[in-house]
């Protein structure tokens, strides 16, 4: 039976705490679990611990926490469990010794449709350039990152007014879903693995870096509007163009359009200095509803106005 699976879940963030869930409350086999180390956090640098090892703990689930993948004893202590499969969602990249492992092998939950989107911000990228639509996918690991054959896909709309914060919330709670429904589909024979199109051009979501959320205002207004979502609430998009080179983030925003009188230049601001921000892009203008200031807190852009004289 699909239940008596001996399953091996690996994962750290919040987003990988919900599929772990839809196993443990399905009545799933889950023998234990692999999660990054504890980890030093906030001002007294106190050890904290990750949100998937918080949830195996409360459940009473081994938990296996390596600083090294290849380490001998964590090999020896992984293969004492006699795993079935293994399940990835949001964990770092696996040795081979370690995903070719159980005799199912090991299958990942990407959040993109690939092979599109392959990398570590699929949904960050996804609402970068302007896409209408994403999903997740599980896929089983090989060498190359997210390129293994694809098992189930499943879409989801992005909506113009999503950001990251709202499309992630989304694709986390229909992963457990996905992944419970891909453990039956391997117990029971019912998929056939797909190898990934290699004769299509690929979207690639690499990791965010700082200088990469800088806002370029030289950009159309779409392309501006879908870089600031594409990072809001995390990492934040962020510009030197409101105070003297002062780095203030971005949250949210809305879309304006320009006439063609329009003596601004790309980057100039425009603000009441009470109700309004807006910022000139290439064809148009963003205004600006809520932003973060140097060492203040996120706020709404009137209150923003209301503590700084531009």
């Amino acid at each position: 039976m699909n239940k008596d699976l001996r399953i091996i879940y690996m994962g750290t963030p919040e987003f990988a705490v919900p599929s772990l869930a839809s196993l443990v409350e399905g009545g799933y086999n889950v023998v234990a679990v692999v999660t990054a180390p504890d980890k030093p956090k906030g001002r007294g640098r106190k050890l904290g611990t990750t949100p998937v090892k918080d949830y195996a703990v409360e459940k009473g689930i081994p938990v296996l926490q390596p600083e090294r993948l290849k380490a001998p004893e964590f090999i020896e202590e992984l293969s004492s469990y006699k795993a079935d499969l293994q399940v990835v969602v949001a964990f770092r990249m696996l040795p081979e010794v370690v995903w070719s492992m159980p005799q199912m092998g090991t299958f990942n939950l990407h959040a993109s449709l690939l092979p599109q989107y392959r990398g570590a911000a699929p949904i960050n990228w996804a609402i970068i350039n302007g896409e209408k639509k994403t999903g997740l996918t599980t896929f089983l690991l090989k060498h190359e990152i997210d390129t293994g054959s694809v098992l189930l896909q499943v879409e989801e709309p992005i909506n113009e007014d999503d950001n990251v914060g709202t499309l992630y919330a989304r694709l986390m709670e229909k992963g457990g879903s996905l992944v419970t429904r891909t453990v039956d589909a391997l117990a029971d024979g019912s998929v056939n693995p797909v190898p990934q199109p290699e004769n299509v051009e690929i979207k690639h979501a690499p990791k965010i870096f700082k200088e990469t959320c800088k806002i370029d205002w030289n950009r159309p207004t779409a392309e501006v509007y879908d870089f600031i979502r594409g990072l809001s609430p995390y990492p934040a998009a962020w510009t030197d163009s409101i105070e003297d080179g002062k780095t203030h983030k971005v949250f949210l925003t809305e879309k304006e359009s320009s006439g063609e009188q329009d003596s601004k230049k790309a980057g100039e601001f425009v603000t009441d200095g009470k109700k309004f921000l807006k910022i000139r892009t290439l064809d148009g203008y963003i205004n600006i509803k809520e932003l973060q200031a140097p060492g203040k807190r996120r706020m709404g852009v009137e209150d923003f106005l209301r503590g700084n004289k531009l």
